[in-house]
């Protein structure tokens, strides 16, 4: 089986309008949306294909009143001991170990420069999150990538491979803009890490798959959110766009032209 600690596995979007984001995603990913069933709280589940990809929940259900965001979580052996190492190392719990009935344990942390991350232990089953492969780089609607803005690039690079034994890839140099530090997961490179730049905060940008990021970028502003940056044309050919969803939720696409 292979290494599930350290590998993305789920995607969660805090919003202050469910039934608009739902709408949102659905036209800009194809993300068909159920309601995940839970009784103390509104839960949404995108599914994409086969496989459920991300969840929705209202930004009132999120510790320190935040703006709409997405979190993303990694795979982990013990949610217990990787909540333990991220405080060992001066980071912070913000939301203590608990259970997700039948899908397995979660915490949400901050890394030691502010950046919040999910880990999430799954119960013993088929697939790699918590409803199946929510991470794939070969599927469209999938996540795809990600990439970390720290005000300590250094500091971070050895904080998560310390915590998530990820790889260190190439390091490219973006000029002004410092190094982007490839990582990998299981020989696989899954994303970057860089100098926080303008973003106002750290932050964690995910990267879902689309077809075309001309055809997306287009829908995304004809469904009312708006192209930060973009398009770019990234190494292997493949181009990327940073998006805001309607609501103000930051994420990015990765496709063909």
């Amino acid at each position: 089986m292979a290494n599930r600690h350290g590998r993305p596995c789920w995607y969660e979007l805090g919003t202050n309008d469910l039934d608009a984001a739902a709408v949102f995603y659905n036209n800009v990913l194809g993300w068909e949306m159920v309601d995940s069933g839970m009784e103390e709280m509104q839960y949404r589940l995108a599914q994409s294909g086969e496989d459920m990809v991300a969840g929705m929940m209202a930004l009132d259900h999120q510790v320190g009143n935040p703006p709409p965001n997405w979190l993303i979580y990694f795979a982990v052996d013990s949610a217990e001991a990787a909540s333990a190492a991220v405080t060992e190392r001066g980071g912070e719990i913000i939301v203590p170990p608990a259970d997700i009935p039948g899908t397995g344990r979660f915490a949400v942390l901050l890394d030691p420069q502010g950046a919040a991350f999910g880990v999430l232990q799954p119960q013993p089953a088929e697939g790699d999150g918590p409803q199946g492969g929510a991470f794939n780089q070969d599927k469209l609607g999938h996540g795809n990538w990600q990439e970390l803005m720290t005000p300590a690039p250094i500091d971070a690079v050895a904080f998560y491979t310390d915590l998530f034994g990820w790889g260190k890839g190439e390091a490219m140099d973006m000029g002004e803009m410092g190094t982007y530090q490839l990582f990998s997961h299981d020989g696989t490179d899954i994303g970057g890490i860089m100098a926080q730049g303008d973003s106002p905060v750290p932050c964690r940008l995910p990267y879902f798959g689309v077809d075309s990021i001309d055809a997306s970028m287009a829908t995304i502003a004809t469904a009312g959110g708006t192209v930060i940056h973009g398009p770019m044309e990234v190494p292997g050919g493949a181009f990327v766009a940073i998006a805001q969803d309607p609501q103000g939720a930051v994420f990015a696409i990765v496709g063909g032209q």
